[in-house]
């Protein structure tokens, strides 16, 4: 069977060319407890930030995606130039009337006041990148395509890491089931050998061993234990398969849980093979939890 679930790390490209204009996008995603995204743009075109936010958020519900938008082809902006034609006016008309004044004869040339200082204003056409948001879109949307490729491919991977050791737990959880009633039994037995060093056998001796038989197994008794951590261990098996929106906070709980009764397992049943078991659960639980760290 296949799993939903994502790996919150991946990988993402992709390329487009429009009007000679080459947009290459790079999605590159880490774990991270919630959604954060960075987008890093060319300067100039922060005016596509949310349109690009839009199309990367549905693919990257949980961890930190770091968006890299590459524009190829664009070149400066075309300048255009104009007159203050009114200024010249008044430049002309002073110079003219200061010609007789002092005998200056020559006017002052074209060239002589396009140099002065106001005369000829140079402008930069204004560059609009979301003329060209539709081809810089696509190309965000096939690197999302071939981001959810790779963290499918890599949640994959961690399901069925997973679903091992589950079986794992499970398979450790029946061998601690069949030795607990063991260790109550030996209880028994070695009060029975110290009673009969201790004491002689008189009324009520037997008694006494029953009774102290049966608090020790009331204390070390871990059948609730054990049927709670077979229901976590289902559980975390059905929600790796039908769950469709992020599971990483969920898995993680249930590890939690299930390190708790792992514990409490430990602390209650005093048996040094039970114990052994408990160290391999522990584990388990240690590795599963690594994992799940980068689970969507």
């Amino acid at each position: 069977m296949t799993s939903t679930i994502q790996s919150m790390t991946g990988y993402g490209r992709g390329e487009v060319t429009s009007q000679g204009i080459r947009f290459v996008v790079e999605i590159k995603t880490v774990n991270h407890r919630f959604q954060e995204l960075v987008l890093r743009l060319p300067q100039g075109w922060m005016s596509v930030e949310e349109a690009v936010k839009k199309v990367v958020q549905p693919v990257v519900r949980r961890g930190r995606a770091d968006v890299f938008v590459h524009v190829e082809g664009v070149g400066k902006p075309p300048c255009s130039l104009s007159v203050d034609w009114g200024l010249v006016d008044l430049i002309v008309q002073s110079a003219t009337e200061m010609a007789p004044r002092y005998g200056i004869k020559t006017p002052p040339t074209a060239a002589e006041l396009l140099q002065l200082p106001g005369v000829l204003k140079i402008e930069e056409t204004r560059f609009d990148p979301q003329a060209l948001e539709e081809p810089l879109l696509e190309a965000v949307g096939l690197a999302c395509k071939a981001l959810a490729t790779m963290r499918k491919r890599e949640g994959e991977a961690l399901y069925r890491d997973l679903v091992d050791r589950s079986e794992n737990l499970k398979r450790y959880g029946n061998e601690i089931r069949e030795r607990a009633p063991q260790v109550i039994q030996a209880f028994r037995e070695r009060l029975e050998r110290r009673m009969e060093e201790w004491l002689e056998r008189e009324a009520g001796w037997m008694d006494r061993i029953t009774g102290e038989a049966a608090l020790f197994a009331d204390k070390a008794d871990i059948e609730e234990e054990l049927t709670r951590l077979g229901s976590h261990i289902d559980q975390l098996g059905v929600v790796l398969l039908h769950s469709n929106e992020p599971i990483g906070r969920q898995l993680d709980f249930l590890l939690q849980e299930m390190n708790r009764e792992v514990n409490t397992i430990g602390s209650k049943a005093n048996d040094a093979k039970i114990g052994a078991f408990v160290v391999e659960c522990k584990s388990e639980l240690e590795k599963m939890r690594e994992q799940v760290q980068n689970i969507e």
